[in-house]
């Protein structure tokens, strides 16, 4: 706990330290973006649920046999997934994907992507 509260390192000591375990603060920014992410993945299982029952189907192979039990666990397996990317990426946020790609611009594509899924699945509803 005393670590959570009192960081040590907010950023590389040395030029050539990169790796994920050189930190162990994040900016805060990161925590509302996954938030956000998180937030928008629960509504889009939830509007995927909503959209099945009225006669759409899940095109995503992976969650597509879980839509067929439970929309709990299908929520719940979606939320789950999505988590623990996000948490991945947020802990590599200071690294590069790909040796190009910062991986912020990828938690910002996923946020984006969340965005424009939500307004086209309400659209899809007739609600927007």
């Amino acid at each position: 706990m005393y670590g959570n509260f009192n960081p040590r390192r907010r950023g590389p000591r040395r030029d050539g330290e990169h790796a994920l375990g050189a930190i162990d603060w994040f900016h805060p920014w990161w925590l509302a973006i996954a938030t956000l992410i998180l937030a928008l993945c629960a509504s889009d299982a939830i509007l995927t649920v909503i959209l099945i029952n009225h006669g759409a189907y899940e095109v995503n192979p992976l969650l597509a046999p879980l839509v067929g039990g439970s929309g709990a666990l299908f929520v719940g397996v979606k939320i789950g997934l999505t988590g623990i990317g996000v948490a991945v990426l947020t802990l590599l946020s200071r690294v590069k994907a790909f040796g190009r790609v910062p991986v912020p611009l990828l938690l910002y594509a996923v946020l984006a992507g969340y965005g424009f899924l939500i307004a086209y699945e309400l659209r899809l509803l007739g609600w927007l």
